[in-house]
């Protein structure tokens, strides 16, 4: 299959609760170039035990105390929500696991998508923390991408008040 044959592409990271803001935007850029919506969810508390070529894995829970899943669909419940948000568009579900960033961006190599949209992270304490000690999937997909990282700002901040990790003024 020739590149201009190829079907297009659009990968968007989703999770429960996010901001409706980041599908929206996924949604708008597969309409502006006639792409396929390709929606993954990357479980962090799950490790890959396989990879199939479609891009979708088989998963274990991280804690062995925990109850072993029937199987690691992608999230019915979800996938409705994000159907009755992208109709008519293409779109197939993915779910994933282990680092969100390594996850999306393999996805992203298996599927030969044309561009990737996350959402930026929230502000607060615990976005802060687990950006800390995970660093920010936004950075890490921007910096080992050869494809475009689309990063959708989820709680603009204004334009005269601090940054997240700007001091307060005195």
């Amino acid at each position: 299959m020739s590149e201009t044959s190829r079907p297009r592409r659009i990968l968007v990271g989703v999770n429960h609760g996010q901001s409706a803001t980041v599908l929206q935007q996924a949604v708008h850029f597969a309409r502006a170039f006639d792409a396929a919506l390709v929606c993954a969810h990357v479980d962090v508390g799950r490790y890959v035990v396989e990879e199939r070529s479609d891009g979708t894995v088989v998963s274990r829970p991280l804690d062995p105390d925990l109850p072993e899943l029937a199987d690691t669909d992608f999230d019915s419940v979800l996938a409705e929500q994000i159907r009755s948000q992208v109709a008519p568009l293409d779109v197939s579900f993915r779910e994933l696991a282990g680092d969100r960033a390594y996850a999306l961006a393999r996805l992203a190599d298996i599927c030969g998508v044309d561009a990737i949209v996350i959402g930026s992270r929230r502000r607060g304490v615990r976005s802060g923390l687990k950006e800390f000690f995970g660093g920010s999937v936004a950075a890490q997909l921007a910096h080992r991408q050869h494809r475009p990282v689309i990063v959708v700002p989820v709680e603009p901040v204004a334009e005269d008040a601090p940054l997240p990790w700007e001091s307060p003024p005195a």
